[in-house]
């Protein structure tokens, strides 16, 4: 369990309100019935809260495992776009050296 979820355990239920301290001999005050309400309604939540948290990252848990099975195939992909790209380095330097020689051909010819 992560540190947040421990610290979000710990806030629901540390904040659990402490009996009045006369509840035996007088009714809960307005006060002390509506803070109970609320802290409950916290507690759920963050009960909530932890539950769609742990949902999303089983969800991000998956998502980043389908991404690691396609990890083979990239680095394929990787492989022939280094073989395919060194290609077209030689062919465009090849292609250069070709233009240089018909130029100078050229201006060879028309000097002559």
């Amino acid at each position: 369990m992560s540190s947040s979820s421990a610290h979000a355990l710990q806030i629901g239920t540390s904040t659990t309100p402490p009996p009045p301290p006369s509840a035996n001999s007088q009714p809960m005050s307005y006060f002390h019935s509506q803070r109970a309400l609320l802290v409950n309604e916290i507690a759920a939540s963050l009960d909530t809260l932890l539950t769609q948290l742990n949902r999303l990252n089983r969800g991000l848990e998956s998502v980043i495992a389908v991404g690691n099975e396609f990890s083979s195939v990239e680095a394929l992909w990787s492989q022939f776009e280094g073989v395919m790209g060194a290609q077209g380095e030689e062919k465009e330097k090849s292609g250069a050296r070709e233009d240089d020689n018909e130029e100078a051909a050229e201006g060879a010819a028309e000097g002559a």
